[in-house]
């Protein structure tokens, strides 16, 4: 994949767009990749991305400790931006956050606004790329055709039922992400991920494997899956490996975590966690 260390003009642009799906890829204290839903990150300038926050959520922790991050902007005419930047700081006040909060979206919202803009310093960043649809298609039929193989007797319920549907409908986006060995996480889209079972996601690589070529076997990756209506779901798991299953190849994930990270309640959903029963006041 061509990289670049700096934006154009049409591609600052570009990301001011409200309507585009952006994504930020953090690590937690345990060195593990995190995917976060940021639709208001843009190109500040040449080689500077910002975003407004007005949620908290395990992102916004994990890049008070660890300043490794990565993006991917997808706007809607299918076109793809997937980089590496570093974390720098946060405001509360100024021009970039009176901007974001004159935004449509923000401005008449009477429940929450934005209270941060944070900013990147961009490391590299690949040139516009068009989604391979013709490869996706290709690779969402063998999908479906062959992941039941990978199902075991023994496997856990991990995902409910709304989770599981979120990865087996063709209509809805998924992106994968790892920690590469410079520490930064890396954002791929993988739009062809599907439940294998309630255990376990399933996806031929074709479309994007020389990105995916760099997993290791039990390597813990993060899959992020979201709707047309703006709704998702984070995932997480050791991948597999790569396994023939009915003649077509394909990488299995492992999961043993499931994340909410939709307002207004935020939180872990599996394993679930137990509630403390406070006896000192």
């Amino acid at each position: 994949m061509k990289t670049k260390n700096r934006f154009n003009k049409e591609e600052i642009q570009l990301f001011e767009a409200e309507n585009k799906v952006g994504l930020l890829a953090t690590v937690n204290s345990e060195g593990l990749p995190h995917i976060t839903l940021i639709t208001t990150i843009q190109a500040k300038n040449e080689q500077t991305l910002c975003w407004g926050q007005f949620s908290e959520g395990q992102s916004k922790e994990n890049i008070q400790k660890n300043s490794k991050t990565g993006f991917l902007i997808m706007s809607l005419d299918k076109n793809v931006w997937m980089g590496k930047t570093d974390w720098t700081h946060f405001v509360e006040e100024g021009e970039d956050y009176e901007k974001f909060n004159n935004l449509p979206m923000w401005r008449y919202n009477s429940y929450f606004g934005i209270h941060k803009v944070h900013y990147m310093n961009l490391v590299e960043t690949s040139e516009k790329k068009s989604l391979p649809i013709s490869k996706i298609l290709l690779a969402m039929i063998k999908t479906k055709f062959s992941k039941n193989g990978a199902i075991s007797k023994d496997d856990k319920t991990v995902m409910n039922p709304w989770t599981k549907s979120l990865f087996d409908s063709l209509n809805s986006l998924k992106f994968l992400s790892f920690v590469g060995k410079d520490g930064y996480p890396v954002i791929i889209p993988l739009l062809q991920c599907q439940a294998s079972g309630s255990s376990k996601l399933a996806f031929n690589p074709t479309p994007y494997k020389d990105e995916l070529v760099n997993l290791e076997k039990d390597q813990d990756v993060a899959i992020f899956g979201l709707t047309l209506d703006m709704e998702d779901v984070l995932t997480r798991g050791k991948f597999v490996g790569f396994e023939k299953n009915r003649g077509v190849n394909l990488g299995i994930v492992s999961l043993n975590w499931i994340y909410n990270s939709m307002p207004p309640l935020v939180g872990q959903i599996y394993p679930k966690e137990e509630i403390q029963t406070i006896v000192d006041f």
